[in-house]
């Protein structure tokens, strides 16, 4: 074996390790790097990084996919569910707590529209120009960058290449000759212990072997002398070969420090337990969460619904006679609508102290504004288009919408 005779060389302490070792299976030799042409999967290395950008890119452009989908379901879940939880039997802080599950869908949402947009106009386009860059196309097919390691690793390996091919031919024919005189001295064994073969032909038998043992003798020699060439030349074509095999390590470096900080990005788009947003979203559901107060509720329910709710007790009235005057037809028109809305409404016989749960800016003329907060008198009891009547400190009255307030 060639590569098995190569053993003994000096070598690098750096490329002692890609040397093969003491018992190397044939096929493993044919393998090895160092052999005329096993460099093709170094070289092939460039059109692989190509086509692993290509495979990145559609890859994370399919979870960008996945990310708006979410965001979409996300939002129409949201809008699915909304007029159906605020027209829900659930009241107090318990309904805003489930309302709250709602807007934070939608919140979350919107962060993960802009997880797909990062994925796509940031990670993948930071890819798509950095390939650009990095892989240079050949007009007639492949890259520059492919070429270029080509060419060196066959210039490095053509006078290589050439010395193996010689050695191998000096192997050859000393393997042949040894043959040719082992076959002699096979011959001549059988000869000296046979009686039927006569001395003549027994002394040409061992003429013919000594003659087989000196052409073993010269091709030995010529055999010794190309392998010693060999060794000599290898220390240079490992220099010239691992020279090149250097190259493209350190251009493979290169991508595969690019590939770290490009995954690396993409891991930070994709991981939203540090999202400071999500952190947000989840803590105030949480604290909502957390406000539900039974109590409170209870109260509400008492005071809007139950016991609590103030009610016009019968109480003596005295008579009052009327006053007779002159009317004229819309004034009596007038008195009437009045008399019939005071009829309709519940007056309330001292009213109920409440508390704004929000803000609210009057649209009419005949109704109240005030602040999340500020504390008022409620004089009339919700109608039903869910309104009631109160009155300011400063004896402003007017109406409001019942679901702003409480009971103070």
């Amino acid at each position: 074996m060639v590569c098995g005779q190569l053993k003994s060389m000096p070598v690098d302490a750096d490329r002692m390790s890609t040397l093969p070792p003491e018992v190397v299976p044939e096929d493993a030799n044919k393998q090895s790097f160092w052999m005329p042409g096993n460099y093709q999967c170094t070289v092939k290395r460039t059109e692989d990084a190509f086509q692993a950008c290509n495979d990145i890119v559609v890859c994370f452009q399919e979870r960008a996919r996945v990310e708006r989908q979410y965001a979409q379901q996300l939002s129409e879940w949201s809008n699915k569910w909304k007029p159906l939880v605020d027209s829900s039997p659930l009241y107090g802080s318990l309904l805003q707590a489930w309302q709250c599950f709602l807007s934070s869908a939608d919140r979350l949402s919107a962060l993960h529209s802009s997880v797909c947009r990062s994925l796509v106009s940031e990670d993948g386009d930071r890819v798509r120009t950095w390939q650009k860059e990095t892989f240079h196309k050949k007009l007639f097919g492949g890259f520059k960058e492919s070429q270029d390691f080509e060419t060196g690793f066959a210039r490095a390996q053509k006078p290589w290449a050439k010395r193996l091919k010689k050695l191998d031919k000096a192997r050859s024919a000393f393997h042949k000759v040894q043959r040719k005189e082992q076959t002699a001295r096979d011959r001549e064994a059988h000869a000296k212990g046979n009686p039927d073969v006569a001395i003549e032909k027994q002394r040409k038998i061992q003429e013919e072997r000594e003659l087989a043992q000196q052409e073993t003798e010269k091709v030995r020699a010529r055999y010794e002398k190309v392998l010693e060439e060999v060794t000599r030349y290898a220390p240079r074509y490992m220099e010239g070969d691992g020279g090149i095999f250097d190259q493209s390590q350190e251009e493979e470096r290169k991508r595969i420090s690019f590939l770290k900080q490009a995954f690396l990005s993409i891991h930070r788009h994709l991981d939203v337990t540090n999202n400071e947003s999500v952190k947000a979203v989840y803590n105030e559901l949480h604290n909502t969460l957390m406000a539900i107060n039974e109590q409170d509720d209870l109260r509400w329910w008492k005071n809007t619904h139950g016991p609590g709710m103030p009610t016009d007790w019968p109480q003596f009235q005295e008579w009052t006679p009327e006053k007779k005057s002159k009317k004229g037809k819309k004034e009596k028109e007038k008195e009437v609508e009045a008399q019939q809305g005071t009829i309709e409404r519940s007056v309330m016989i001292g009213g109920v102290r409440v508390r704004a749960l929000y803000d609210y800016d009057g649209q009419e003329r005949d109704e109240l504004s005030f602040k999340a907060g500020e504390e008022f008198l409620k004089t009339e009891d919700e109608d039903d288009q869910g309104w009631c009547r109160g009155m300011k400190d400063g004896g402003r009255e007017g109406l409001y919408p019942a679901n702003y307030v409480e009971t103070a």
